[in-house]
């Protein structure tokens, strides 16, 4: 099982509405494609800003590559977001899952 990793940040007074908007997109994409096995949408407040750790688990990169292209390590955007991110990564990170539910 791999988990892909992604970051970025909105306006503290955003994160509620940005965290509502990843769910109907990113989220909801990830859940939709097969051999995904989950995803999580974290955040915290620092100061004025949200930080946001996305986190999504799949069979490999073959599920990767259909739900993120033949780069899966290109961070997948959609439409709406740049109304709220003030800091994104452009990259996705992939890690090795060796221990957790289903792993």
């Amino acid at each position: 099982m791999i988990a892909r990793t992604w970051r970025g940040a909105t306006r503290a007074a955003d994160a509620i509405e940005y965290a509502d908007y990843v769910r109907q997109t990113g989220v909801a994409a990830y859940r939709a494609t097969p051999g995904n096995r989950g995803a999580y949408l974290l955040y915290r407040i620092a100061g004025e800003r949200a930080e946001f750790l996305a986190v999504s688990l799949w069979d490999d990169l073959d599920a990767i590559r259909a739900f993120a292209g033949d780069d899966v390590t290109r961070a997948v955007f959609y439409p709406d977001g740049d109304r709220y991110l003030i800091q994104a990564d452009e990259r996705a990170d992939h890690w090795e899952v060796v221990e957790g539910d289903g792993a």
